[in-house]
């Protein structure tokens, strides 16, 4: 409601404005009062117009209040101040929309297809704590789409012909000299993708020692992207079975893929060959015949001048300078990984005049089916590609690659997907130094001091995401147990399940996109402060007032639906005392408009701080109105109703969030 109400409240006065004034200013900044008693809206517009109508903020104010006139939804417009205009909405009208959970009505949203990839974990060693950022980042996103009433699908695109992969397979077949059967005899092992992560740092460490080393590296690769020999066979094999643990684990933070592209099929049906033809008719690719990218196509750096074609360059006698290039193919013929991602967007957008074989991989628990390419596949599959809008959840680290597949849509004249191509940006997670001590981790003095120690893969240092779950785990389930040691070990382990998941999403959200997190154990798992367990502590408080009454929650929350009326609410409401709980009215009607703000910012930090606001009124609530004491029925039944809607709101959040809520804590 809030969101709708504060639409309607931006549209009348822009009404007004262009019929008075002849103005269109549409949007204008439209701010929340510091108390509920000034009101819910505040509009700083007078002293906008000012100098343009030549006339006092508060002169104008008072004719923007006078000519609006009646709002619905809204008791009045005030002029506060020297020219501030402060709007109040109908307080019971607003709550009984809320208790009757109406959906603000803006319509449903335009049907497109909106695609979002995350994850995108290469296949060559255990997912880490940063994967789980990404992963979190964008089942959340997707969980916020999908309420919002978009149609979404969710990919996870697998790097399987990769330097990574090659680096695991040069372990397997040249330090280890194991046989393609002991291989696949390991790869059926539980812990294989953890046995991988050690093998890929003990690569790494060879490398550094033995020069030889890179250069075979650079033979298993082309082999690799040709495919059809052994060396490829083994490839497939180990990058098989590291994706499945990846969603194995994935699937314990209860995130789910629609569709798995993998790089492979890129090169096999030849999207990159149709992809590469239309980036030399275009002039997008140039191919250097001198310096140090001799033999290589290259296109420039994103953000740099470019001529349209290599017509151009050459009628303007230009040569594309070394420090703008961006190698795309090597001067071995082999393709470079934003190649790839060029002709794999161009995929998404159904540009490409080429598809994927499908061919079903992993079915979830509760029955839903998740596709992998191939190069032949079942003729009955989903439609995936061809979306109207993508978001790639992607580390910053890669922003200049991404720009650059931006940069090579618009130069294919594609401008349009290029505009709804969104790099959804974050920083990397690190660990606090005590974090890494209780990981086993030895630190020197210096480590010690510094605010954040950062991980490696190729060192093999960092926090692998089944024993960070596994961890939290554990520590979850030392509080039920001490706390809840009655209940039944089944029930106790499902309540620090939901405990520990609760604790990582809400850790991994917190945080805008923008800023490292350095992570720690007892900082996620407090039950005070802004964590997940604060939060689901909050719907517990909640949910034990209704058990404590002899109520079901859900069943009481039902009933407002359709006996709640203004006349129960309007007393409660409109007194000054009623200033406290209407704010947590408020804020909880505030749900749908932080959906849309995180959308539109994709930052689903927004959500976690909506969630903690609502958490902290509602204990605050909780602590000054012993409800189940009340002696006056038709309070103690507002009350009731207030603790129902917020727990409503907190749930629905949490669920968004991907947070469930135990039954006890």
């Amino acid at each position: 409601m809030y969101r709708y109400l504060e639409r309607r409240l931006a549209t009348s006065v822009a009404r007004f404005l262009r019929g008075r004034y002849g103005l269109e200013i549409e949007p204008f900044a439209i701010e929340q009062p510091p108390k509920p008693e000034l009101g819910e809206y505040a509009l700083p517009l007078a002293f906008e117009l000012a100098k343009k109508l030549r006339n006092s903020p508060r002169k104008i104010a008072e004719e923007i209040v006078v000519g609006v006139g009646p709002i619905e939804g809204f008791r009045r417009l005030e002029v506060a101040g020297a020219g501030y205009i402060n709007a109040h909405v109908d307080r019971a009208a607003v709550a009984l929309a809320l208790a009757r959970d109406q959906q603000d009505s803006d319509g449903p949203p335009a049907q497109q297809k909106i695609l979002v990839e995350h994850s995108s974990i290469n296949p060559n060693k255990a997912a880490h704590v940063g994967h789980l950022r990404n992963a979190i980042l964008g089942d959340t996103f997707v969980r916020l789409l999908r309420y919002a009433g978009h149609t979404v699908d969710v990919q996870n695109y697998i790097d399987n012909t990769g330097v990574q992969v090659a680096d695991v397979v040069v372990g397997f077949l040249h330090l280890e000299k194991k046989t393609r059967l002991e291989i696949e005899q390991l790869a059926r092992q539980p812990g294989f993708d953890h046995y991988c992560w050690d093998l890929y740092a003990k690569v790494s460490l060879w490398y550094e020692e033995d020069s030889s080393g890179k250069a075979i590296r650079l033979d298993v690769l082309h082999q690799i992207e040709q495919g059809g020999n052994d060396t490829a066979a083994v490839a497939d094999l180990i990058s098989t079975a590291v994706l499945r643990r990846h969603l194995e684990t994935m699937q314990r933070l209860d995130i789910e893929y629609d569709f798995l592209p993998r790089e492979s099929e890129i090169l096999h049906l030849r999207f990159w060959e149709s992809a590469f033809a239309k980036l030399k008719d275009s002039g997008v690719l140039v191919f250097e015949t001198q310096g140090r990218n001799k033999g290589c196509w290259v296109m420039r750096r994103a953000g740099t001048l470019r001529p349209r074609s290599a017509e151009d360059i050459e009628a303007a006698g230009q040569e594309l300078p070394e420090e703008d290039q961006k190698v795309i193919v090597r001067s071995n013929g082999t393709v470079g990984y934003i190649g790839k991602d060029i002709a794999y967007h161009l995929w998404k957008f159904g540009l490409l005049g080429r598809d994927f074989g499908y061919q079903p991989f992993f079915r979830y628990p509760g029955g839903h089916q998740c596709w992998i390419s191939a190069e032949r596949g079942q003729p009955e599959h989903p439609h995936f590609g061809g979306v109207r809008q993508i978001y790639n959840v992607i580390d910053s680290r890669q922003a200049e690659a991404q720009n650059t597949v931006i940069e090579a849509l618009r130069g294919l004249g594609c401008g349009e997907a290029a505009d709804h191509y969104t790099h959804f940006s974050y920083e990397m997670v690190a660990l606090t130094p005590r974090c890494a001590m209780e990981l086993g981790y030895r630190l020197s003095d210096e480590e010690k001091a510094r605010p954040y120690i950062e991980v490696s893969g190729r060192r093999g240092f960092g926090v692998k995401a089944d024993d960070l779950l596994d961890t939290l785990m554990a520590s979850a389930r030392q509080e039920v147990d001490s706390r809840h040691g009655q209940l039944p070990d089944s029930e106790r382990q499902e309540i620090a399940r939901q405990i520990s998941i609760g604790a990582l999403r809400y850790f991994m959200q917190k945080y805008t996109k923008s800023s490292v997190i350095a992570f720690d154990f007892k900082d996620a798992l407090s039950f005070e402060g802004e964590t997940g367990p604060y939060a689901q502590y909050a719907v517990v408080r909640a949910t034990n007032i209704f058990r404590k009454g002899g109520m079901d929650a859900d069943a009481f929350a039902n009933q407002l639906v359709s006996n709640l009326t203004l006349s129960e609410l309007e007393p409660f409401l409109a007194t000054q005392a009623g200033n406290e709980i209407w704010e947590l009215w408020l804020v909880s009607a505030k749900t749908a408009y932080v959906v849309e703000q995180s959308i539109a910012a994709t930052e689903p930090a927004y959500l976690a701080k909506h969630v903690f606001q609502l958490a902290q009124c509602f204990n605050t609530f909780y602590h000054r109105h012993p409800i189940l004491a009340e002696t006056d029925a038709a309070k103690k039944r507002f009350l009731l109703a207030t603790a129902a809607v917020v727990r409503r709101e907190l749930v629905r959040a949490l669920g968004m969030m991907g947070i469930s809520v135990p039954p006890v804590m």
